[in-house]
């Protein structure tokens, strides 16, 4: 799926595809902590940031077909954390656009 962003053009800039692939092995709770150490540790980052919420939405479809359980796990994961980040680069009108560019 992750190949998919980098046929409409996407250049990947992270590991973070790669970390989420690691922790499904680990379960839901291995997926969640990796979540939350991205965040906390690349919030600062807008393109990073912007990153991360497309690998969580990315990882969701991935899932959509081969495990409903994790789709929906990682559904719930994107919009958490789509809130997250939005509140983060609230007020920063070059992050703002950015994120909503590369997501659109």
């Amino acid at each position: 799926m992750w190949s998919m962003a980098q046929q409409i053009g996407y250049k990947p800039i992270t590991t973070f595809w790669e970390d989420f692939s690691i922790a499904d092995h680990y379960g839901k709770a291995a997926i969640r902590e990796t979540a939350e150490r991205c965040f906390n540790e690349w919030h600062h980052d807008y393109k990073y940031l912007t990153e991360l919420i497309m690998v969580i939405n990315h990882k969701s479809w991935e899932y959509a077909n081969k495990n409903p359980d994790l789709c929906e796990f990682y559904g719930e994961l994107y919009y958490e954390f789509d809130e997250k980040a939005i509140q983060v680069l609230d007020g920063n009108e070059e992050a703002l656009n950015y994120y909503f560019k590369t997501l659109d």
